[in-house]
């Protein structure tokens, strides 16, 4: 390139206005930088794309699984055979959301927990434990239990969920609730609902309080609830299980045992490696009720 060539490139980047040989010299400079910088370009631009896509996956996941859904399994018997250790559900966590006390809620699909509902909630107990149960008493029921038989304001209720095991242990609470006296007595009850129970009961009725619930599970004679510690707060109720979205055979011995993170990885790997055989295809994508 000449020195006069030149000179308008100079000037062109002053300002000045370019010749037609410098005209025709800018595309071919401008060309020979393009290919580096439009990749440059494209890179950084994806890369963006990427990052802002996964920022509103996380977001979107976090909103979800902490107001509309979340996923949960069975790890013990005592919702057989409705639920089966070894069932993960999907819990809807949006429909017991309103309270009935704004105007909102009426154009929102919240509805008021009903008797019958399969709930989960926060054990009283241990704020890091989640239960699944049946709601069987609400706010201001009487509630009693006669040879294994529940009647609610003097009237028996159908349960045609029920299972009863004949060879559980003997425990008088499978047979009659409120107990009697010192009938606690040798029962794995909490201690605290054993001295706070009497003062619900009225006559051989307990008498559930405003939002607390009473909730059982569906194998009757193998179910930590709330005849063994007391009732459900209405803010530890998290949802209501909808759908079996995955089930696959498994005992509580299973979930009992893998404590450790080494155990986790290597019941996951066995899990994956015989999940055809495993997986119980009949219940996938049951609903739940």
């Amino acid at each position: 390139m000449t020195e006069e060539n030149s000179q308008p490139e100079i000037t062109a980047a002053q300002g000045e206005p370019p010749t037609e040989s410098t005209r025709q010299d800018l595309p071919a400079a401008v060309d020979a930088f393009a290919p580096s910088t439009k990749a440059a370009f494209r890179e950084k631009t994806t890369l963006s794309e990427y990052m802002e896509s996964l920022l509103v996956t996380v977001i979107l996941a976090l909103f979800g699984t902490s107001f509309i859904v979340q996923a949960f399994k069975i790890p013990s018997p005592s919702m057989e055979k409705t639920l089966l250790v070894g069932d993960h559900l999907l819990v809807n966590k949006f429909i017991f959301g309103g309270r009935g006390d704004a105007w909102y809620e009426k154009l929102l699909p919240y509805r008021p927990i009903q008797r019958g509902d399969i709930i989960v909630f926060k054990y009283p107990y241990d704020d890091h434990q989640h239960f699944v149960k049946r709601v069987i008493g609400l706010p201001g029921d009487h509630l009693k239990m006669v040879d294994q038989e529940i009647y609610i304001n003097g009237k028996r209720l159908l349960e045609s969920y029920v299972v009863h095991d004949s060879a559980a242990p003997y425990d008088i609470l499978n047979y009659q609730f409120p107990p009697v006296g010192n009938q606690f007595l040798g029962s794995p009850a909490q201690q605290e609902w054993i001295k706070d129970m009497h003062n619900y009961v009225q006559g051989d009725e307990i008498v559930i309080p405003p939002d607390r619930y009473f909730a059982m599970g569906d194998n009757r004679d193998r179910s930590s609830d709330s005849r063994y510690w007391g009732f459900v707060d209405r803010d530890a109720i998290m949802g209501r299980p909808f759908l079996i979205y995955w089930s696959v055979e498994a005992k509580t011995e299973d979930y009992a045992t893998q404590t450790s993170y080494p155990q986790r990885i290597a019941a996951i790997l066995d899990t994956l490696m015989h999940l055809p055989a495993r997986t119980r295809w009949s219940r996938m994508l049951h609903t739940v009720h």
